[in-house]
């Protein structure tokens, strides 16, 4: 059985986010979604919220679950007995990042593989930053998170 681990902070989960987990839930035996938890990150939402969230939005998936994890990612992955690191990217930015941070993984690691999945062209402009500002600002995100997302966001910048 194969274990891929998606991981991500998820705040808040955008289509780009659900795109990556479709495309790979078909390649892999079990696609464990990995909400990090980092203490250092202002999050608009709780891990709680975000769990909720990403639980409910996957829950067509038979072979995709959902967990926090607030320890070294490659050590989440030795942990549920995962080889394969998800990673979504959107440009060369992104490409540019991850490489780095899969040289890094694997040196803590070399058991784990990263493998760089690019995000299909309709979400390209999509980041979670983006979306709270635009929300923020009482814009539409309706076009990049799912319903229920856009109506969480919206409750939370009210109740700002």
């Amino acid at each position: 059985m194969i274990t891929a681990v998606f991981p991500g902070s998820f705040d808040p989960p955008t289509y780009g986010h659900l795109n990556i987990i479709e495309r790979t839930c078909r390649l892999f035996d079990r696609i464990d979604v990995a909400i990090s938890i980092n203490p250092d990150k202002t999050c608009l939402f709780s891990a709680g919220e975000r769990l909720a969230m990403l639980k409910e939005l996957t829950k067509g998936f038979d072979n995709v679950q959902v967990h926090t994890c607030n320890t070294l990612i490659v050590d989440y992955c030795r942990a549920v007995g995962a080889k394969v690191l998800l990673r979504g990217i959107r440009n060369t930015t992104d490409f540019s990042y991850e490489f780095d941070l899969s040289l890094m993984n694997k040196s803590l690691n070399g058991e784990v593989e990263t493998l760089l999945v690019p995000t299909e062209q309709r979400y390209f402009l999509i980041r979670s930053s983006s979306i709270k500002e635009v929300a923020r600002f009482g814009g539409d995100v309706s076009g990049m998170v799912p319903a229920m997302v856009a109506d969480a966001i919206k409750a939370k910048y009210k109740g700002l």
